[in-house]
């Protein structure tokens, strides 16, 4: 999946970097092109934890625990509560028993 995303920025910063005419440093060139895929690479991260907390909301929506998101996030229950706090409550109205009445 790295290799993936890797290609992807290096696709998007040749798309937006168009060649130069004058003949720059090398160096420079691809300080540049570097600095540019640092910042592509930082807006897939935040797009990426955006998708993260639809879907994790979606998920629970659904009725999945911390324990199901956190293991499709490859972390512990803890980790994914501390990454969405208050995502799953306890809002349902738990049923409480009331006794039968006795005939007498």
């Amino acid at each position: 999946m790295t290799q993936v995303v890797d290609e992807l920025a290096r696709r998007l910063v040749a798309d937006t970097v168009p060649p130069s005419a004058e003949h720059r440093d090398r160096a420079d060139q691809a300080r540049r092109q570097a600095l540019l895929r640092l910042r592509v690479l930082a807006g897939v991260k935040e797009a990426v934890r955006h998708l993260e907390d639809q879907a994790a909301h979606a998920a629970a929506a659904g009725g999945a625990g911390y324990p199901e998101i956190g293991q499709a996030m490859s972390m512990s229950r803890q980790g994914a509560r501390r990454r969405w706090p208050g995502l799953i409550t306890n809002s349902a109205p738990h049923p409480t028993h009331r006794p039968t009445p006795r005939s007498t």
